[in-house]
């Protein structure tokens, strides 16, 4: 048996889920790199799973932190081997290649989730895949609030966010409301939910965030499967990062979160269709509709053939479909020295590093005058 407690939010035993997330991946001879595990690890060190475990903050300091968090057995929160705030994650995992990431329910708090794939990216070796288990909206406190937009990515991304930004701080604090998964699915939720904040406290929280540069833990994105779909469909269509889709589980009944495997590749069609393929394979009946429980238990069994796993690629094996070069800086990088080679990527104002991995080493771009 586990020692590990099952988060009480989520209807699937952290086994069940763990079983999912991990299917197909030899974890005993490859090296998997974890995100955001604190007391229910998904990828188990002490089983024989070679894992980089990292988190914002060392084991000490999540310790503090969460000490009177009901739902948080400080006892069990891992240890930590690679702490990513302010500097890189390929700094903070000192330059280690891993086959593997897994991240459940972190993808929705990240400020710039642009940033975030493409730090990932660069971990990742070509072979290697990026597994989430992710929120749906319409199964939880964010059940009211609207899809994350490309456009709201992309300010993000402009302002290049480390903390939750403003846009992301109202869009937040006025939507969710208090309901439970439960609750929801049973059609419990009072037509007027209760809020847990008035627009003044959204607003001050706002301002902190513009004065004072305060990190605020928040869902910045809400998506349902569909829209995160369509949503990364609109990311890579700006080549701005390179993720396919290689395989998707809905939504569950009486569940609230969905299932996704990315790998990069060059193929810019390949790419696109994969996404295509999960939006398509997306139910989207849900909560306010009529006899919506019913129908969608019918909608979720119709569309199943088109879920699943949709590549043929395998971990850690190569594919024709694989990105031409891993998402890694040469070592005598200089993104002055790049800028200067490139006046047209300064006066863009493009961030040097980024434009080397998503177009310049294609480009064969100088890295110096």
């Amino acid at each position: 048996m586990s020692k590990y407690i099952n988060d009480p939010q989520a209807k699937l035993t952290l086994d069940e889920r763990r079983a999912i997330l991990l299917a197909g991946l030899d974890t005993k001879n490859m090296l998997g790199l974890e995100i955001g595990a604190l007391c229910r690890p998904l990828v188990r060190r002490e089983e024989g799973e070679p894992v980089i475990y990292v988190d914002h903050a060392d084991t000490p300091t999540l310790r503090k932190k969460y000490e009177s968090d009901r739902n948080v057995t400080v006892d069990h929160i891992v240890d930590v081997d690679a702490v990513w705030g302010q500097n890189t994650l390929r700094e903070a995992t000192r330059g280690r290649l891993v086959d593997y990431a897994v991240a459940s329910h972190v993808v929705e708090h990240v400020p710039d989730l642009i940033a975030w794939l493409n730090e990932l990216a660069s971990v990742l070796r070509p072979t290697g895949e990026l597994r989430l288990i992710v929120p749906d909206k319409r199964f939880l406190f964010d059940i009211f609030r609207r899809e994350t937009s490309l456009a709201d990515v992309l300010l993000s991304y402009i302002n290049k966010a480390r903390v939750p930004q403003p846009h992301s701080m109202l869009d937040f604090t006025l939507g969710v409301v208090k309901a439970r998964r439960e609750q929801i699915w049973r059609d419990e939720v009072p037509a007027v939910p209760e809020r847990h904040y008035d627009w003044q406290g959204a607003v001050a929280l706002a301002r902190d965030i513009i004065k004072n540069g305060t990190y605020h833990d928040i869902h910045c994105w809400a998506f349902t499967p569909k829209s995160f779909a369509e949503l990364l469909r609109d990311m890579t269509d700006t080549g701005l990062v390179d993720f396919a889709c290689e395989g998707f589980l809905d939504t569950q009944e009486e569940d609230f979160e969905f299932y996704v495997s990315m790998r990069r590749s060059s193929d810019k069609e390949y790419i696109r269709s994969s996404w295509e393929r999960m939006a398509a394979a997306a139910s989207t009946i849900g909560p306010g509709e009529p006899n919506w429980q019913e129908r969608r238990r019918e909608d979720v069994a119709r569309r199943r053939d088109l879920g699943g796993r949709y590549s043929s690629r395998v971990v850690g094996q190569h594919s024709p479909l694989d990105a031409s070069a891993a998402a890694v800086l040469p070592n005598d990088f200089d993104k002055d020295a790049y800028l200067s080679a490139n006046p047209d990527v300064a006066a863009a104002g493009i961030d040097a590093a980024e434009h080397y991995l998503r177009h310049g080493q294609y480009e064969n771009r100088p890295l110096k005058p």
